[in-house]
């Protein structure tokens, strides 16, 4: 980039999408202080600055302001489908990231950026409402003239690491495809993670001021069934058969997803896979300079 390097703070720095996002700033010259669970020994990539954090408990601003000091932007890319044992959506998607950006506001770093979601505005899930009532702490700030802050909302996000690509990889190596009938119309637009990253990489380096929210889509849509057809078919696979489970099946094998905190079907799955969530893939576009990318081109096997 052109100018003198910035220091960004990373909050999810070794989560999925926080891990590519270091790498792109660490390739655009930033200086990246990585936010990571206190505890954590997972090593970081060379010369990131580890910042230790907890977001299931800092919930006032004043634990953040020694970690904001010197920062010119903030990323916050913490996110989780399903709650475990200490990990409440509230406090992960709403009470820590508004303490976060108070301390922004606070300290003078202007510039944040909040990985959100795509979601339909009726829904209903502790996901959905969560990551809304985040979105609504940044976005007043911003309306009062103390942050210059956007909020990313992309639809599925798709690459190596991804809980949901796991997922739909899996399921595109069965020969035959059971789906819930409430999720077998809904369409998706998935986005590369890498797109996703380098669209940070452009917010951070733009004059200003950033657009209040940008929906992150990829280049073609899919309902849920196809997109795995699709992921079958790039590897090699014959087209599997659909089995469409009754939707009283389809919700039974999400309540027994409840049963598995750590894997991605449950519930709250189920509900958002139930509704579109696509969007116009032009603002994406512009800000990148070119087309974002196919997930199907170099679809982890």
């Amino acid at each position: 980039m052109n100018g003198p390097v910035r220091r960004v703070l990373v909050c999810g720095a070794r989560g999925f999408i926080g891990r590519h996002i270091v790498q792109a700033l660490l390739q655009a010259g930033f200086t990246v202080r990585a936010g990571v669970r206190a505890g954590s020994t997972a090593p970081l990539p060379a010369g990131v600055e580890p910042c230790p954090m907890d977001f299931s408990r800092d919930t006032r601003p004043e634990p953040w302001h020694a970690r904001v000091a010197d920062c010119e932007a903030v990323i916050n890319a913490v996110g989780v489908l399903r709650e475990q044992a200490g990990q409440s959506m509230d406090a992960i998607h709403h009470a820590v990231p508004a303490a976060l950006f108070s301390a922004c506001a606070n300290t003078g770093v202007r510039r944040v950026l909040q990985v959100s979601a795509l979601m339909p505005p009726d829904s209903r899930t502790r996901y959905a409402q969560s990551k809304r009532q985040a979105e609504a702490a940044l976005l007043a700030l911003r309306a009062e003239g103390r942050l210059d802050a956007c909020v990313l909302r992309p639809s599925v996000v798709f690459g190596e690491g991804g809980a949901s690509t796991a997922l739909f990889q899996r399921l595109a190596r069965l020969p035959w495809l059971p789906w819930p009938a409430q999720a077998v119309s809904p369409r998706i637009q998935p986005i590369r993670v890498e797109d996703l990253a380098q669209a940070c990489v452009r917010l951070l380096d733009a004059p200003g001021p950033l657009p209040a929210t940008l929906d992150l889509v990829g280049p073609a849509r899919y309902t849920l069934p196809d997109f795995i057809a699709a992921l079958r078919q790039t590897h090699g696979g014959r087209p599997a058969q659909l089995l469409v489970l009754p939707a009283a099946l389809g919700t039974a094998s999400a309540r027994m997803g409840d049963l598995c905190p750590r894997q991605p079907w449950g519930s709250e799955t189920l509900a958002l896979l139930g509704a579109d969530n696509i969007a116009d893939a032009a603002p994406l576009q512009a800000l990148l300079g070119r087309a974002p990318r196919s997930v199907l081109e170099g679809a982890p096997a």
